[in-house]
């Protein structure tokens, strides 16, 4: 009789457990106060993903003598690998972990090229940029809704590229905070 008590224990056990790992795809916009964007988020193990995104930033040039400093919205592609590390602390203490709520490491890598630029100055130019930045930050829901917010924060370099030379000597630290409201149009997950 204890046999199948206990094994009855254990298969209640799996039929309730619940599945605290990320989304398999996210599909996102999300707004700031330096830009807007479009990103993917998708599953590569239960706790990574790589994020992937498009957008326009903010960007302040500040120059020498020979350019006018100048800010402007410039074309930005991101990829990030992230690590959701309390999920399952998230998901276990009842907590909503809906589109990947939760608190995060990555090593964001984002690409600023020299399509164009939107600014009120004539003849403005950014040259190629790459940084690459090991942030922490923080996904939230608002509510029970596709509503949600974005912070984190980061240190890293900001290398500045040209085309006569792959890498030029002027590149940067390159502090990055974000702040960001946005909307999920498109998740792997019931609610």
């Amino acid at each position: 009789m204890k046999k199948i008590y206990v094994l009855f224990l254990l298969s209640a056990h799996t039929i309730f457990a619940q599945d605290f790992s990320v989304e398999k795809s996210t599909f996102s916009f999300q707004t700031g106060l330096v830009g807007f964007w479009l990103n993917n988020e998708s599953r590569l193990s239960d706790k990574f993903t790589l994020r992937t995104e498009i957008g326009l930033d903010v960007f302040t040039q500040k120059d020498n003598d020979k350019n006018p400093d100048f800010d402007a919205l410039v074309p930005v592609i991101t990829f990030e690998p992230r690590w959701y590390y309390n999920l399952e602390k998230r998901g276990t203490d009842g907590k909503n972990i809906h589109n990947n709520a939760a608190n995060f490491v990555t090593l964001m890598v984002s690409y600023r090229p020299d399509w164009f630029v939107i600014t009120g100055v004539e003849n403005a130019y950014l040259n190629h940029q790459v940084a690459v930045v090991p942030k922490w930050g923080i996904k939230r829901n608002i509510g029970k809704s596709d509503f949600n917010y974005e912070l984190g924060a980061g240190l890293g370099y900001n290398f500045m590229l040209n085309k006569k030379h792959s890498f030029d000597d002027s590149g940067e630290v390159w502090l990055d905070l974000h702040a960001r409201i946005g909307y999920t149009f498109k998740s792997s997950r019931k609610k």
